[in-house]
């Protein structure tokens, strides 16, 4: 699925109403229509509905809803804010249509003071002052009418997007100046400030409506930003052929674990192993052996010649991919043979935890990593090796840069985990749940994405694919365990669902 820009967003309509064809307030009829179900789905006409219209097409939206809810009788009062004397062309049409319907309909419209109406516990606003086109804060009287409305018990409705909040960027806006809606009505797909966390409050619930937008357009225009998708998925999934043998699946090489951490190479191992890699040789410190060999008897235990750390390199012609970092220390002398590990790796290589951690501490080192390098940092990781973030959005920026830079990947996690590529896209994965928070659930990331690399996926879609089948053993965990009670391993259990799931 793609993620269009503001720009984008308008481009796509003007190539609906000049291929379909169909007129532009038409294409707003739709709209309406859609935006109306929706509300009446949620509320009934007993609900008393408020609804500020703003001057641009968004208000245009919210007068041919309120239009459409008074002819399902509905008791709706409209204000329509026209400041500066000028409504776009389809505002100014549906202002007519709701004026000449006969109806349990009030309009106000608003050109100078403006007399708030009583938001009351058990009314709903309908939110249609500013949608996706807006490019700055709000301020002066839009803002106050913002807070009157967050400051209200009722609940909200905003069309498209929450007014105030912008569609990509909103690193310098007013946070205090932006709707905080219970149900966000956005039309035809998701906008790229729905998938950062600082933006949840305004959004409240996320439901996406289609409004038969070209489709021939969507195809052509190219996007930044793209959410993976189940069948995008399933269609990357290697066979397994019936005469395949552990030769052939790849050998996987997992460089993890101090004293004291044998838990994260064995968690790395154990989904390594359970994401289908044919054979997986775990380099660890002497002291990590006996558990190693307990916890993960299908592993090939290679031992560090230090008891507590990594200080020995391992030659790499003989894997097919490596996964470096988890559990692993940052002693100086790590960090030393960690760079010499990462410059001669002579296969694909995904770098995570502490070797992450070794590197934002001697960020020189960057420029020596191979192309094609998998990083997999969490927000706080990107954060010690690009420098503080205001927001997401910026720190998103950043991952992108940073991939580009090395020509490599970065996998930045967390909810919607974005896949930053060589080429500057980025693709979002949306599977996984709050439960994954939990300490050890990255190791096994690390795990995955080794094993579909030595299997012989490209760095591309063992990225997505790894990424995508993470979150959803994590689901399918949450759904039998719940969020609560999840932990790592759960993970690692529940990916032969998630594989199962994947090719039904």
């Amino acid at each position: 699925m793609k993620i269009f820009t503001s720009t984008q967003i308008k481009e796509l309509d003007n190539y609906t109403i000049e291929h379909e064809p169909i007129k532009s307030v038409d294409l707003m009829e739709r709209a309406a229509r859609a935006l109306t179900q929706a509300i009446a789905e949620r509320w009934s006409k007993e609900v008393p509905v408020v609804i500020f219209a703003g001057p641009g097409n968004n208000g245009g939206d919210a007068l041919a809803v309120a239009r459409m809810l008074v002819e399902r009788d509905y008791q709706v009062q409209t204000f329509l804010f026209n400041i500066t004397g000028h409504l776009s062309a389809d505002c100014t049409e549906n202002k007519k249509r709701l004026v000449d319907r006969k109806g349990r309909s009030l309009l106000t419209e608003v050109t100078q003071e403006f007399d708030p109406p009583r938001l009351e516990e058990g009314m709903l606003v309908v939110d249609g002052l500013f949608g996706s086109g807006l490019n700055k804060p709000l301020a002066g009287g839009f803002a106050s009418l913002v807070k009157y409305i967050n400051a209200s018990k009722a609940e909200v409705v905003s069309i498209d997007m929450p007014s105030g909040l912008m569609t990509e960027d909103n690193t310098y806006n007013v946070s205090a100046n932006i709707v905080r809606a219970t149900l966000t009505l956005t039309l035809q797909h998701k906008k790229l400030s729905f998938l950062f966390a600082e933006n949840q409050p305004y959004i409240g619930e996320l439901q996406i409506l289609d409004i038969g937008l070209s489709q021939e357009g969507i195809e052509k225009t190219e996007a930044n930003y793209t959410i993976i998708e189940k069948e995008q998925m399933r269609q990357m999934l290697l066979p397994r052929e019936a005469f395949a043998h552990k030769g052939m699946m790849g050998h996987a090489l997992i460089i993890a674990g101090s004293y004291g951490m044998a838990g994260a190479a064995i968690l790395a191992t154990k989904a390594c192993l359970r994401a289908g890699v044919g054979k997986v040789t775990t380099h660890t410190p002497k002291r990590n052996v006996a558990i190693m060999q307990t916890a993960v008897p299908e592993a090939v235990i290679q031992i560090d010649r230090e008891e507590t750390t990594f200080t020995e390199g391992v030659a790499t012609e003989e894997f097919q991919a490596m996964g470096i970092g988890p559990g692993l220390g940052t002693t100086e002398q790590t960090a030393i043979t960690l760079i010499a590990q990462l410059r001669r790796a002579s296969c694909p290589t995904v770098v995570d935890a502490d070797a992450l951690n070794i590197l934002a501490n001697r960020r020189a080192w960057l420029q020596q990593l191979p192309k094609g390098i998998i990083l997999t940092p969490h927000p706080k990781e990107l954060d010690r090796i690009e420098g503080q973030s205001i927001d997401s959005y910026e720190r998103l920026t950043k991952a992108r840069d940073l991939a580009e830079r090395l020509q490599g990947y970065v996998v930045l996690k967390g909810r919607f985990t974005a896949i930053c590529m060589p080429d500057g896209h980025i693709a979002f994965n949306p599977t996984g749940n709050a439960g994954m928070a939990t300490a050890g659930s990255g190791d096994v990331l690390t795990g995955i994405l080794t094993a579909l690399l030595a299997r012989g996926y490209d760095r591309r879609e063992a990225c997505l694919l790894g990424t995508y089948l993470h979150g959803l053993a994590g689901d399918l965990a949450a759904q039998e365990l719940g969020e609560e009670s999840l932990i790592a391993s759960d993970i690692i259990s529940f990916l032969p669902k998630a594989f199962a799931a994947l090719r039904a």
